[in-house]
């Protein structure tokens, strides 16, 4: 017997999914908010909510994100036939093998809600803001001979809303969406 699949389970599924990785990415930004403060480098900053190419080649980085999530729905349909059927502990264990070998190019969302909900949650929350001065900075006087500050001049400057990579988010998307879709037609015709 198939477990039964309707339009407004499959929303509330997915609903529940993206925003559980909205309310987790924004719990994150709380509890390190001093951190982020204090970070300059807004790479390290998106790289604790969204994912990123180690390369950016968008079809490869695609590619990697189908194959990643094909194998873990297809594993969990062929042995489990659904996570929990495959129980906790394996479908933990498959994820990390799938990170292990696949995850380098692209840090393998395989779930288009970890990585939307979170990329979202950093556009929208003041993680982009620039870092304070450090409260032991003394001013330099113009003239005093004393050598230039060594941080760019933009090195405090307010990034954008395209720092949020909006450009790269459609491959940890639609890539995990494609895998599924093959990985749930093949696992009909294979098993």
């Amino acid at each position: 017997p198939g477990i039964a699949i309707s339009g407004s389970a499959t929303l509330a599924y997915l609903s529940g999914q993206f925003l559980g990785a909205f309310v987790g990415a924004t719990i994150a930004y709380v509890a390190y908010k001093r951190h982020f403060d204090a970070e300059t480098d807004a790479d390290k900053k998106l790289a604790v909510f969204a994912t990123g190419p180690a390369i950016r080649a968008l079809r490869w980085n695609f590619a990697t994100e189908v194959i990643g999530t094909f194998t873990l729905v297809l594993v969990i349909l062929t042995f489990g036939h659904t996570p929990s059927g495959l129980g906790p502990a394996a479908a933990a264990l498959l994820v990390v093998g799938i990170g292990a070998s696949l995850g380098g190019p692209t840090g393998y969302a395989v779930n288009p809600a970890r990585d939307l909900g979170p990329r979202l949650a950093h556009a929208l929350l003041p993680v982009r803001k620039p870092a304070p001065a450090p409260a032991d900075a003394v001013p330099v006087p113009v003239g005093s001979g004393a050598p230039a500050p060594t941080t760019s001049p933009d090195a405090h400057a307010t990034p954008s809303a395209k720092d949020s990579d909006w450009g790269y988010a459609w491959v940890p998307v639609l890539g995990p969406l494609v895998g599924g879709a093959l990985a749930g037609i093949a696992a009909q015709f294979l098993f």
